[in-house]
């Protein structure tokens, strides 16, 4: 089945442009990168490296990150001239003479965006290493990985078809598209709908593999009968477990993943906890890229620019339909019950309630406003924007409830989503702006023109309590047992509480202050993010003591807070205000599962 990965490429061999990539010093976390140009641009080849990689959406300069360049032909050194940020370009050369550039960058992001090595381990993204060939980014390029001989020892593991020791690639787009794993790594193989699947796993850990390889299976087959095919010949997911981490990132054949060891099913463990079950939602929204965003793009992601912002409206359909489904096919391929789903959909919806952003940002301002909002968070951030992952996951949420009502259950969200594989997916053709909510109305046979200019173009809530109780389900609306409660069904709703309307951290000096919500109590004393609490009322601040003291009774309670604002001490008095009923709650009573949750 690996042979699957290995299948080589005819390509034109003459005007391939080359990569050679080493993990020359990895104590000091340098790979070198040699480019071979058999054709450089008469007037002088530009060089570029992206600023961004698609899938995360902020400027992220990986060219900071060269920190020696070099270029030579036949021998001699060749000038290059640096023309911004990100470009180089090297001097006018003789026709038919090729064209050599070395360069080191440096690697030590620790996530899946960027590029990383130490003498222990080493990853890349295209992006962050690999300088593209301005004007000849059509071209086919070869890529060799070059191991000194101490790390002879290391496995290399990436989805690009390799032949002759080397990795081939249609064009430049192609071979960015794909991360590499080095190094040390356990590996299993599996199918799912007749396409080989590889599973890497590096850093230290533990796990049960046949139970991982069983549930991952399980997602793979579930989602490519959900599509109805598979548009890869293989399927790679690169898995990097460490103390705490998470995070995950697409590509056309494989996926990044950054977990936490623990979140790994363990062979002593026989209930599925929650830290896995919350991984397998990353393996399933991620493995739903490879349909949505890879392939059912953005009209403006048609082609990518990597020189700068791409801007679209559209998030919240790319991103929030996947966060819809990734746990709902968990659903439906019994990886979870119907009361766990529940419990999931009950904090999203808790999660979007509970942010002042929800009711300042619509969708489509928060999918422009990404690269300068979502993606740079700072202590204003509930208060100023909505995610367009968890709100757009309940849109999904709603549309998929509206089609079902209006079309009688004749059709679903699904179908939208199979005419977008359909007429765009498999064409190439970008989604224009509307594009899905003509599609969403003409399945149900009703206008929904109202609803998608609240829900995407306005702030106004949702209908997911009348949508969801027309499915049998109970809405439980209460207010939050403590700072921990992310919403979920009580059988016994808490008694009356107060709130600040903050939310903190607990340090060595006390409590500090991450987040001051807009028009609450902590706002009202004048407290500020960033504030750590030492005392309340006489007495050293502690998350126990603050929540016990937000059970006392409303009238009377009135807190002395003494603070620390920078190295200025402070004496502030809050009152906390009565609790918002803002946490939800979901239940399915009886046996009668509605459709839409039922496994297939």
């Amino acid at each position: 089945m690996a042979g699957a990965a290995l299948a080589p490429l005819h390509l034109p061999r003459l005007i391939m442009i080359e990569y050679r990539i080493s993990p020359l010093r990895p104590h000091a976390h340098l790979f070198e990168i040699t480019l071979t140009i058999p054709q450089p641009a008469a007037a002088g080849q530009i060089l570029a490296l992206p600023v961004w990689i698609p899938g995360s959406y902020l400027v992220r300069e990986f060219a900071r990150n060269i920190v020696r360049i070099a270029a030579s032909s036949a021998g001699a050194s060749v000038a290059l001239t640096k023309l911004d940020k990100q470009r180089w370009q090297a001097e006018p050369l003789p026709e038919g003479q090729g064209l050599t550039v070395v360069y080191e960058v440096y690697a030590y992001d620790l996530s899946v965006r960027g590029a990383y090595l130490d003498q222990y381990r080493g990853f890349f993204n295209g992006t962050s290493v690999f300088l593209a060939v301005a004007g000849q980014e059509d071209r086919p390029c070869r890529m060799r990985i070059d191991l000194p001989a101490e790390l002879a020892h290391w496995r290399v593991a990436g989805g690009l078809p390799a032949a002759d020791a080397a990795w081939q690639a249609d064009n430049y787009d192609v071979l960015i598209d794909h991360p590499f794993e080095l190094g040390e790594f356990r590996e299993f193989w599996f199918e799912a709908g007749n396409r080989a699947h590889r599973f890497v796993i590096a850093g230290r850990h533990q796990l049960d593999e046949a139970r991982l390889r069983s549930d991952v299976q399980r997602i793979c087959d579930c989602q490519i009968g959900f599509w109805g095919d598979a548009p890869f010949a293989d399927y790679h997911f690169l898995t990097f477990a460490v103390g705490d981490g998470y995070g995950g990132l697409e590509h056309r054949n494989s996926t990044a993943l950054l977990c936490s060891r623990n979140d790994l099913p363990l062979p002593h463990e026989t209930s599925r906890k929650q830290a896995y079950r919350q991984f397998l939602g990353l393996v399933s929204h991620e493995y739903f890229h490879t349909w949505l965003v890879k392939r059912i793009k953005p009209a403006e992601f048609v082609p990518y620019r990597l020189d700068g912002e791409n801007y679209t409206r559209q998030l919240w359909l790319f991103e929030g339909v996947t966060s819809y489904y990734d746990d709902l096919l968990l659903l439906r391929c019994g990886l979870i019950s119907v009361a766990e789903y529940l419990e999931v959909l009950s904090q999203t919806i808790t999660g979007v309630q509970r942010n002042p952003g929800s009711a300042v940002q619509n969708l489509e301002e928060a999918s422009l406003d990404a690269w300068v909002k979502y993606y740079r968070q700072d202590e204003n951030s509930p208060n100023a924007l909505v995610s367009y992952y968890t709100k757009g996951a309940l849109v999904a949420l709603c549309t998929d409830l509206l089609i079902r009502r209006h079309s009688g259950g004749v059709y679903s969200l699904d179908d939208v989503m199979r005419e977008l594989w359909q007429r765009f997916g498999k064409t190439g053709v970008g989604v224009p702006v509307g594009e899905f909510e003509a599609i969403a109305t003409r399945l149900a046979g009703v206008a929904l023109d109202d609803f998608f200019a609240r829900a995407l173009r306005g702030t106004q809530p949702l209908p997911l309590r009348e949508l969801l109780e027309e499915q049998g389900l109970q809405w439980q609306q209460r207010a939050a047992v403590s700072a921990r409660d992310k919403g979920g069904w009580l059988d016994s709703p808490p008694p009356s509480r107060l709130e600040l309307g903050c939310r903190w951290q607990p340090v060595a000096e006390g409590l500090k202050l991450t987040h001051v919500l807009s028009d609450s109590p902590a706002e009202r004393a004048g407290l500020a993010a960033g504030d750590v609490i030492v005392a309340i009322n006489g007495l050293r601040a502690s998350a126990e003591l603050l929540e016990g003291l937000l059970l006392a009774d409303v009238a009377a309670a009135c807190l002395a807070l003494h603070l620390f604002r920078r190295d200025e001490l402070l004496c502030l008095s809050a009152h906390p205000g009565a609790t918002v009923a803002d946490t939800i709650g979901l239940r399915l009573p009886g046996d009668d599962v509605p459709a839409i949750f039922r496994p297939v």
